[in-house]
């Protein structure tokens, strides 16, 4: 039997047209993105003049508040940088950064021309981790993302070739354009943040975060999104079309831009990096949520799967998204701790990727976002 012991990471790219990178460390200024409100760490280098095993000053970084209030900063001014490319998409903004900070992934939605790319190219310029694209076409393998294992002539070894998923920032472009079996690659790292390549368990870089496209008006040549894959993105957006003095907006900025008929993301700022997230993960986290909210993101989720016009409802991981993206949207607005308004503000992107609709209000017109609006205006929420 073969041993596998022997095989050797290579983290050299695999070289193919299905996808592509973009430079991940583009700062404009580096002094600017210093002077950003940022996340302070503990294994921050000396100041000059203080000795390496000094002890920290733990009185910046020790507040709670302290701490809240610098991540409250540094989300508003990333929700700002991003208004700068997407233009009409505030609330669509609004729900990645509550995916961000929540830990999740994104599934958008819309119709071609709206922003879906350019706004995970923008998030990805505000980002300084590491950022990949995968281009989803029908003839893409599960190796063309995970990765695979290559024979080396010179050291007479398999070398394992990390694909694109071993990044921070995963755009995966069209995804509905691959078959199952490919789509299917993406199961593992986004649950268990891990790729099994060749009987070994490789973690993928944290943050991780998958943020998928896909066009619902054009079905041939696609293939739809399996329930398993639908249960793991926390969010499913969609993308609706700017109003009149936004596309005006748009048209005025794309009509002087030298990109032809995009709007440039190279002046953004580079306002955070991989540690900073994680802090934004964690200080959200730590926010308190009463046993009334709790109770209430949980009995939304399990309303679904008793409603009358849905035969499918929503699981546990819907309950845990809501509450995770209540968390995220009360450090967006700036609030101490969750309120049923931040719950309900995220229920729609959380259900409604997680429920069906019965075939009788199918052909009577109606949408899932209006049986979930009904819902959501039902189930009564805590009062204070």
């Amino acid at each position: 039997m073969e041993d596998k012991t022997n095989l050797t990471v290579s983290k050299a790219p695999e070289i193919m047209s299905d996808y592509s990178t973009e430079p991940s460390n583009s700062v404009a200024n580096p002094a600017e993105t210093l002077e950003q409100p940022g996340i302070e760490h503990k294994n921050t280098e000396p100041k000059a003049g203080e000795h390496k095993d000094a002890a920290p000053h733990a009185a910046p970084t020790s507040n709670p508040a302290q701490q809240r209030q610098r991540a409250i900063h540094l989300a508003q001014a990333v929700r700002h940088e991003l208004q700068k490319a997407v233009i009409g998409q505030d609330a669509v903004i609004d729900d990645v950064l509550t995916a961000l900070i929540g830990g999740g992934h994104v599934l958008l939605e819309g119709v071609p021309g709206l922003g879906k790319t350019l706004l995970v190219r923008a998030l990805a310029r505000c980002f300084g981790g590491e950022f990949a694209r995968i281009q989803f076409t029908p003839d893409l393998m599960p190796s063309d993302v995970t990765g695979h294992a290559v024979y080396d002539m010179q050291t007479e070894q398999f070398k394992l070739r990390k694909g694109p998923l071993f990044t921070n920032l995963l755009l995966a472009d069209e995804i509905n354009r691959a078959p199952a079996k490919t789509q299917a690659a993406l199961l593992e790292a986004m649950q268990e943040r891990q790729v099994t390549l060749e009987g070994r368990a490789l973690p993928v870089p944290q943050p991780f975060m998958v943020l998928a496209t896909q066009n619902p008006i054009e079905q041939e040549g696609t293939y739809p999104l399996p329930e398993a894959e639908l249960d793991r993105f926390m969010l499913k957006l969609r993308m609706d079309y700017p109003q009149a003095e936004q596309e005006l907006d748009m048209v005025r900025q794309v009509t002087r831009s030298t990109r032809s008929d995009m709007l440039d993301v190279q002046p953004l700022r580079t306002l955070m990096q991989a540690k900073d997230v994680q802090a934004l993960q964690r200080i959200a986290s730590d926010l308190p949520v009463d046993e009334q909210v709790l109770d209430y993101a949980v009995r939304l989720a399990r309303a679904t799967r008793t409603w009358p016009g849905l035969t499918l409802g929503a699981g546990p991981r819907a309950s845990i998204a809501l509450v995770r993206g209540g968390r995220a949207r009360a450090l967006l607005r700036g609030g101490e701790f969750v309120i049923p308004d931040d719950i309900k503000g995220c229920a729609l992107a959380v259900l409604r990727h997680r429920v069906r609709l019965s075939p009788e209000l199918d052909i009577e017109g109606m949408s899932v976002d209006q049986v979930l609006k009904q819902l959501l205006d039902q189930v009564p929420a805590p009062r204070q």
